[in-house]
């Protein structure tokens, strides 16, 4: 399974990329914090070690260590001597004590800028059983012992334990940065990604379309912009959409009145034969310039779209077919309803039919459910030798014929499937052919489910 953690969406990738940015500098943030709180750990505790060592190499030096005189100096001495012992041996270390180089090293230099020569400085953490006094403390006891003039001086102090206070802060500083400036983020650009959205679904609507209503202007003055363009580029197109149809009905109506005139007048021919091709090729040419017309007008018209069942509509379909004596059959049909232009997707149905029929001797019809995209399917499958995939991608364009000779009666005028095509983009659908398993051609109108 892939997983992809790059979101697609406007507002997912934005958020996204803001919470990256935002925990990355807070990791850097916490790396520079704990750098600092390193050395101010490291320059409190060992700048208190380093002070106690200088004193006692100092008072040493002067001889003023001496007896206790009395139980107050005695008591004094004990406690001096619980922080801080001069020994002529290395003291013994308690177990489980861990060393702290960094603790060594720090000590070691403060001593040198000092002037004086220490010839080893080691520091260790003692154990929870040796701590002073405050165990209690989120702090730690540690033990710092040097070797001047052949002397091992042990100081005993405390440094913080430190990373609990400040993780717990950077935890709640973070959590409100992404409070403050992902809210913000999520709202401006949901605010700029529901009228793409809006765009998106329109952009792929029907151009042919008329009735369709203008995207209201919303957004960022970006997003604002845009749609005013495609609003205005929409509109352009349903003009020039208009502007064909007016011509195509222009040209209908020349074409058709002459070759009128013309079947009239070749009835007056006395020979029969050529008086029968005569009338045919003129058939032939209002059946092709009706078949022409209905190609370049699929998607338009003033058919209002209507709730269609479309087990009763195929139900229909094949008992007309059957009256005509032709053998289309009804296959398994599911219960589905779609919104769409009764007389156009009747019309499309029938191209399919009669394509089964020439190239498959039978037909059979069907309706299945897509629940997981919301589309109905409606295939008209034939028992004929299918097709190669260059004749599937060649056979839904225009004038593109499965049987080559130009005899109207065998092969058409090879405009039935993209009519059908044209039908079902127009109904917000799509036409597709695929070949049968056990053989014959399954070709498929997909609709959108009403809602």
């Amino acid at each position: 399974m892939k997983i992809r953690l790059w979101p697609k969406s406007l507002v997912g990738q934005l958020v996204f990329a803001v919470a990256v940015m935002l925990f990355v500098a807070q990791a850097i943030n916490f790396a520079m914090l704990v750098r600092g709180q390193r050395q101010q750990t490291l320059a409190h505790g060992g700048g208190m070690a380093v002070a106690r060592i200088i004193d006692a190499i100092e008072r040493d030096r002067r001889g003023d260590f001496r007896p206790p005189r009395n139980e107050e100096e005695r008591h004094l001495a004990r406690q001096r001597a619980e922080k801080m012992s001069i020994t002529a041996t290395r003291p013994p270390l308690p177990a489980g004590a861990v060393r702290l180089p960094d603790l060594s090293a720090y000590v070691g230099d403060l001593l040198s800028e000092t002037n004086i020569r220490a010839e080893t400085v080691d520091a260790w953490a003692l154990p929870p059983r040796q701590r002073l006094r405050r165990p209690a403390l989120p702090d730690r006891a540690v033990i710092v012992v040097a070797k001047v003039d052949d002397r091992y001086f042990a100081v005993r102090t405390r440094i913080a334990a430190g990373g609990s206070r400040l993780k717990g802060f950077l935890v709640w500083q973070t959590l409100t940065l992404y409070l403050l400036i992902l809210v913000p983020i999520m709202v401006i650009a949901y605010r700029a990604a529901g009228p793409l959205r809006d765009l998106t679904r329109a952009a792929r609507a029907n151009p042919a379309l008329r009735d369709t209503t203008p995207l209201p202007e919303e957004g960022p003055s970006d997003v604002r912009d845009l749609i005013a363009a495609f609003n205005a580029y929409r509109t352009r197109i349903a003009t020039m959409l208009s502007d064909k149809d007016r011509m195509l009905g222009a040209v209908g109506h020349d074409l058709r009145t002459p070759l009128a005139s013309l079947r009239v007048r070749v009835e007056g021919v006395a020979d029969d034969k050529l008086r029968e091709k005569m009338i045919a090729s003129i058939d032939e040419m209002t059946a092709m310039l009706a078949d022409i017309l209905a190609l370049a007008r699929s998607g338009a018209g003033t058919e209002v779209q209507e709730r269609i069942d479309l087990s009763a509509l195929v139900g229909e379909l094949a008992g007309d077919y059957r009256e005509q004596g032709k053998d289309v059959r009804i296959g398994e049909t599911a219960e589905a309803a779609v919104l769409a232009r009764p007389m156009l997707l009747r019309r499309a149905l029938r191209n399919l039919i009669d394509n089964a029929l020439a190239y498959g001797v039978r037909a059979r019809l069907s309706v299945a459910l897509e629940p997981s995209d919301r589309e109905a399917r409606i295939v008209v499958s034939d028992d004929g030798p299918g097709l190669t995939d260059d004749q599937i991608r060649t056979l839904i364009e225009p004038f593109a014929r499965g049987e080559q000779s130009r005899n109207r009666a065998t092969g058409g005028a090879g405009l039935g499937l993209s009519i059908a095509r044209e039908i079902a983009n127009g109904e917000g659908g799509m036409l597709t052919l695929a070949n049968r398993a056990g053989g014959g051609l399954d070709a498929v109108i997909r609709l959108p489910l009403q809602a």
